[in-house]
């Protein structure tokens, strides 16, 4: 049990992380299938894949949990992250000993948990793959990773593979109502739907900004939200919207822009992605349409390369100024 004090300091992801499969609030499927190994006692080599947060480590850590007593959980279970070192030497030395030796008395096998093992070495994952197929009888492995395309297809193929695809607003929301009841939160609707939009799908940030935003604003709204995670807000891009289709004089409207962006902190790539949700529904035609993504993708290609910001927002000022003089020769 969990000193009350030491509960209360912990981060909500820690706190609140289910501590048995039966407490998962989503991919059903997966956990029913997971039960089954375990109640036949058949379970093999795992392969857990897909976007962060979306509850990987949650359902083997609840599954171990499951297989071992408190008493057993750290002689039973090797649980090696992304922070470990995990080349060569680790899989040979500390991975190898571990699954090579058994425990007395325990009558059952061991759980090796390899967390972000898309950041292993090629020759870390080849070492592996000899250790997985050799102590079988001894060991499981669970392999946990964002990107299945990381992994060599010799470990893939001596694993049985689940996709975690991102939860849904309606997986999401009544754990969310739970938390924000057991805290006692002042919540309010449409700070639930900026929690969502922000996270796609990724309840660990939901939690995080969540809390991040709880210890600092005693309402958590909308604005409240944005402003703790430092996204624009709808009525920033509105107003941005505004002065890129309506200023005349380039100048000005460079300087409302800069005014905006610094006043609120906001970084260029965030306002492009939120403008281009708006630019989507402003009835153009579809010749300047396409001529306006194409130059907006091409901003944001440039501050992804790591172009500063100054000679890209100029950039986007000109994109608008030239598909207004396009709408106004087609008109």
């Amino acid at each position: 049990m969990i000193d009350t004090d030491v509960s209360a300091r912990l981060p909500w992801v820690e706190k609140y992380r289910p501590s048995c499969l039966d407490d998962l609030i989503s991919h059903e499927e997966i956990v029913s299938t997971i039960n089954r190994f375990i109640s036949q006692k058949q379970l093999p080599h795992l392969l857990f894949y897909g976007p962060p947060g979306t509850g990987k480590t949650s359902t083997i850590l609840a599954c171990a949990k499951q297989l071992y007593s408190p008493a057993q959980f750290k002689s039973m279970v090797l649980e090696l992250n992304a922070s470990d070192d995990r080349g060569i030497g680790i899989v040979r030395g500390q991975i190898l000993n571990f699954a090579s030796t058994r425990t007395i008395f325990s009558g059952t096998f061991k759980l090796i948990i390899l967390d972000e093992a898309d950041a292993m070495t090629n020759d870390a994952q080849n070492a592996l793959r000899r250790i997985i197929e050799k102590y079988t009888e001894n060991v499981r492995f669970c392999v946990i990773c964002n990107y299945l395309s990381k992994i060599i297809p010799a470990v893939q193929s001596r694993c049985t593979r689940f996709r975690f695809a991102p939860l849904s607003p309606e997986q999401i929301l009544p754990r969310l109502d739970k938390i924000v009841t057991e805290e006692n939160l002042n919540v309010t609707d449409d700070g639930k739907q900026a929690l969502m939009t922000l996270s796609n799908g990724d309840m660990r940030k939901v939690l995080n900004v969540l809390q991040s935003t709880s210890m600092v604003y005693d309402t958590v709204n909308e604005e409240n939200v944005y402003t703790c995670v430092g996204h624009p807000l709808k009525k920033d891009i509105e107003k941005i919207l505004e002065s890129l289709m309506s200023t005349s004089d380039f100048e000005q409207c460079y300087r409302e822009l800069e005014k905006i962006k610094m006043a609120k902190g906001l970084a260029l790539e965030d306002i492009l992605t939120e403008l281009h949700l708006y630019v989507m529904r402003i009835e153009l035609p579809m010749s300047v349409l396409n001529k306006l993504i194409i130059k907006v993708s091409s901003i944001e290609e440039r501050l992804a390369k790591g172009c500063s910001e100054g000679p890209q927002i100029t950039a986007l000022i000109g994109a608008f100024f030239l598909i207004r003089d396009m709408v106004t020769l087609e008109s």
